[in-house]
């Protein structure tokens, strides 16, 4: 019997609890760095040291964290269903949790990539854990600055259209730790098959009033996990 195609997409509350910082939160990483100065084309030609050393901060942060419950019961969810996670967060959380079908909206934390053209599939690399850093003359294969593959606020997102095609064809669809607010990700749910039920899972609350079928989990990853499994796992 073919699997149900379940589809999750996972924000920044996602990985909140494997203490990975927030950008947007109170007390977030956009209140100590302006967007401009480091999620920005701009601000990386302005000042690259400045934005090298901040991913190379966040990627020492990232391999110092783990992955939560939530991410292993995402993972889980591929003994009972056909399971794609689309996230808006750039770290590898959710693999290492044992998912294997991973399409990241907004790039990879620890890869980096060339700054003339950051698609080059030739040119992106993966940084090592034992020194996840870029340097100041660390160059891609096409002689330009290595940069972070980050998708940067005025880019292209590249994983947009492999990400509707997979909510297309959702069974269910399952959203966690994200606010809706950030575009293109949030458009995703007007691609959704009526009929098919979604579950939202945070514990604020979070508008879809677009959105027919929902069902709201007011908790965080783990516990609404745990409870989404219990729910869609009889």
């Amino acid at each position: 019997m073919k699997m149900k195609k379940l589809v999750v997409l996972s924000g920044a509350g996602m990985s909140a609890e494997s203490g990975i910082s927030t950008f947007r939160d109170s007390g977030g990483l956009w209140e100590n760095y302006p967007v401009e100065q480091v999620a920005t084309p701009e601000g990386f030609y302005r000042n690259p040291a400045l934005v090298l050393n901040f991913y190379n901060a966040r990627r020492k942060e990232l391999i110092g964290a783990k992955p939560n419950e939530g991410h292993k019961l995402v993972a889980e969810l591929e003994k009972h269903f056909d399971v794609t996670v689309i996230t808006q967060n750039v770290d590898n959380l959710h693999e290492r949790a044992g998912s294997t079908n991973v399409i990241h909206l907004h790039g990879e934390l620890m890869k980096a990539c060339s700054s003339r053209n950051p698609d080059d599939r030739k040119c992106i690399v993966e940084l090592p854990e034992h020194n996840p850093v870029i340097k100041i003359g660390d160059k891609a294969k096409d002689g330009s600055q290595l940069r972070p593959f980050i998708v940067w606020f005025g880019e292209a997102v590249p994983m947009f259209d492999a990400a509707v095609k997979e909510t297309e064809k959702a069974d269910i669809f399952v959203i966690i730790g994200t606010s809706l607010n950030v575009y293109p990700a949030a458009g995703l749910v007007n691609y959704l098959p009526q009929e098919s039920p979604v579950y939202l899972i945070d514990p604020k609350d979070v508008d879809v009033k677009s959105v027919h079928n929902v069902t709201f989990i007011k908790k965080g990853a783990s516990e609404g996990m745990k409870e989404l499994m219990s729910l869609l796992i009889k």
